[in-house]
């Protein structure tokens, strides 16, 4: 126990100096998942220990920070954190993001820099027999755009607040071209820019590899006030953006136990059934992708709500049907 409370001294510590702006008491307790008295205690054993502790007015409440960062000793990363930085870039070097991927082994090479040569000697044994443990599964599906300059062009409007002006062509519709207030990017299977339409506000999304001639315009161009990116992609079962429906799914008792480990929504809530079964319920758009995940769970889900989804469902039935046949004639 006391180790642990120790290891929350430090982690507190370290999230001080990671703050510009500090921590109120409310954020410490958040952080160390623990209660605010709890978290009172803490910070004072940090006030302690650490005597640059800054103390900063912010009413109707107070922050703590801690200018300067920490000590390379205080600092030291462990090799699970190593590991999971490298795992992270080869992944996604893996799946064809080779911008984002640099980006991550850049700062893997600046960590390693900044550590003491006897931690890195004492580390290295650990992380290499680590990532010879561990990779990450190849899964099916469209690879994102690796499109650095566009990536960087849509990050470059986006903080200064600038129209973003492309050419969008999508399959058997006529190339047009398109000036947005971008919002920001979702990553997935595809990565989308998602933008407000200049004149009606409404937000859009636009998959980046059918983006070409992607620049910043002149003037200014920012999303609309209560736009919340977050908010907007937990609307949707996927990427996809359509109308917001309630499912219902019923799982048969077969397949019950692996659907309450499943993270199916962050709406979601789950139901036990007197027979076995489980009902899954939450609130998203984008029922063809909700479809194309269904199909893997064969006969173990029913689908008892929306109409439109099992509409959807049925016909990508018919579609892979037609596809079936004309391959065995």
């Amino acid at each position: 126990m006391r180790h642990d409370k120790a290891a929350m001294v430090i982690d507190l510590a370290r999230g001080m100096a990671a703050s510009a702006e500090g921590l109120t008491l409310n954020e410490m307790a958040g952080q160390l998942r623990v209660g605010r008295r709890t978290a009172e205690r803490m910070r004072d054993a940090v006030l302690m220990l650490f005597p640059q502790v800054e103390e900063v007015s912010d009413p109707p409440t107070k922050r703590w920070r801690i200018r300067g960062g920490l000590s390379a000793f205080e600092q030291a990363p462990t090799a699970t954190e190593m590991l999971e930085l490298t795992k992270a870039a080869a992944g996604l070097r893996g799946a064809g993001e080779a911008g984002r991927a640099a980006a991550l082994e850049g700062l893997e090479r600046k960590v390693k820099a900044a550590m003491r040569s006897t931690t890195l000697n004492r580390l290295a044994p650990d992380l290499e027999a680590l990532v010879r443990a561990e990779t990450i599964a190849v899964q099916a599906g469209p690879r994102p755009s690796a499109d650095e300059a566009v990536l960087a062009e849509i990050r470059g409007a986006v903080l200064a607040g600038r129209p973003l002006g492309f050419i969008y062509s999508r399959p058997g519709a006529e190339a047009r071209s398109r000036s947005v207030a971008p919002c920001g990017v979702m990553f997935g299977r595809a990565n989308y820019l998602v933008a407000a339409d200049r004149e009606s506000g409404r937000i859009q999304t636009f998959r980046l590899d059918r983006m070409t001639s992607v620049e910043a315009g002149e003037g200014v161009a920012t999303p609309p006030a209560d736009f919340d990116l977050a908010a907007f992609a937990s609307q949707s079962f996927g990427i996809y953006q359509d109308e917001i429906e309630e499912v219902v799914l019923r799982i048969t008792p077969e397949g019950a136990a692996e659907a309450r480990g499943w993270r199916w929504h962050p709406t979601q809530t789950l139901e036990d059934q007197p027979d076995g079964s489980v009902v899954v319920r939450f609130r998203a758009s984008g029922m063809r992708e909700l479809a194309w995940h269904l199909f893997s769970w064969g006969e173990q889900v029913t689908i008892e709500a929306p109409q439109r989804l099992k509409a959807v469902m049925a016909g990508e039935l018919a579609a892979a049907g037609r596809a079936l046949a004309r391959a065995q004639s």
